[in-house]
């Protein structure tokens, strides 16, 4: 027997070592898409004339963000590894961008200097060389640039669809191990709410 390809009305919740890692395997692909999105997001936003640099930062620290999440280790071991991405078919160095990634992530996020200007006080002097003033001055750094948001978009599309075929596998050994329960185990699973997206 094989799995439905129609929306069901109604379920049973299974806790099962495996259908809890195949809900890990579904939350690392939805964060891994949300990355491509705020990517795509962020190509659009890089080509126009003005750039909104508050989209562009909120953009590109959600896209670390997500990116990162993938590659926690859980309780269940479902998180990536430095394995998967070299496992993708991104051409260069993709082990050492996903580094340089965290890297940026924890500078943007967990850093302990402002991540969008660098600040230097001084003092000024007057004519005969006395202190007359407080001068603060800023440096903006510059942006994520359009290769580096592309480059990382590519590479989560390429985990995507990695972690794509093992939610496929997870899958179906989930529904083999459920088809084996009765009618009666079945009833007695907590009933979850289906929705249709």
């Amino acid at each position: 027997m094989t799995p439905s390809t129609t929306t069901p009305s109604s379920a049973r919740q299974l806790a099962t070592p495996g259908a809890l890692g195949l809900a890990d395997l579904v939350a690392i692909f939805d964060d891994l898409q949300f990355t491509l999105k705020c990517c795509e997001r962020l190509v659009a936003e890089l080509a126009q004339p003005r750039v909104d640099a508050v989209l562009v930062e909120a953009l590109w620290v959600s896209a670390l963000n997500s990116y990162a999440r993938c590659f926690r280790t859980g309780d269940r071991g479902m998180g990536l590894t430095v394995a998967d991405v070299k496992a993708t078919e991104v051409p260069g160095e993709v082990a050492e961008w996903h580094a340089l990634l965290g890297r940026i992530r924890d500078f943007s996020i967990d850093g302990p200097v402002n991540p969008r200007e660098t600040y230097a006080v001084g003092v000024s002097q007057s004519g005969s060389g006395a202190a007359e003033g407080i001068v603060i001055t800023s440096a903006v750094r510059p942006l994520v640039d359009d290769v580096t948001v592309r480059q990382t978009g590519r590479l989560a599309f390429e985990l995507s669809r990695l972690v794509d075929e093992r939610i496929k596998e997870h899958q179906a050994k989930v529904f083999e191990a459920a088809s084996k329960l009765t009618s009666g185990q079945l009833a007695a699973l907590p009933a979850i709410e289906v929705t249709s997206q």
